[in-house]
């Protein structure tokens, strides 16, 4: 089991887009959608795997806030997100952006978004369309 998360899973290195030209590129042609609490940019990817990316603006909110905002979507992204967009394995950057909204909403709430968001845009053959 990995250190630090009860179930085992993790979120690997190698699923993570940290790089901030990559971030941009995603950004700037990435096809975006949107939840009420966060907007999510997707593109396809030269690598044959998933790589999830994270925005998580200040907005005047304490580091605390902010902080707390981070570990709640890094959660879902590895409990939702990426079992969602691992089988079967799709190439693709997805970076998710909270909006201001986000640090009033519940892990529920961002749970059940990127969830719903996720079987909507992400099956594998509404995503190469």
């Amino acid at each position: 089991m990995a250190a630090g998360t009860p179930d085992g899973q993790r979120w690997p290195r190698a699923r993570r887009l940290t790089r901030g030209s990559e971030i941009r590129e995603v950004l700037r042609r990435g096809k975006r959608s949107g939840t009420a609490h966060l907007d999510v940019f997707d593109f396809a990817s030269p690598l044959s795997h998933p790589r999830v990316g994270l925005i998580v603006p200040r907005y005047g909110h304490s580091a605390v806030a902010r902080n707390l905002l981070k570990r709640r979507l890094r959660e879902v992204i590895r409990r939702e997100i990426l079992p969602r967009v691992e089988r079967p394995p799709l190439g693709m950057d997805i970076i998710i952006r909270a909006k201001r909204a986000a640090y009033e909403a519940g892990y529920a709430e961002l749970c059940s978004g990127l969830s719903e968001l996720a079987d909507r845009r992400w099956a594998r053959e509404s995503f190469w369309q």
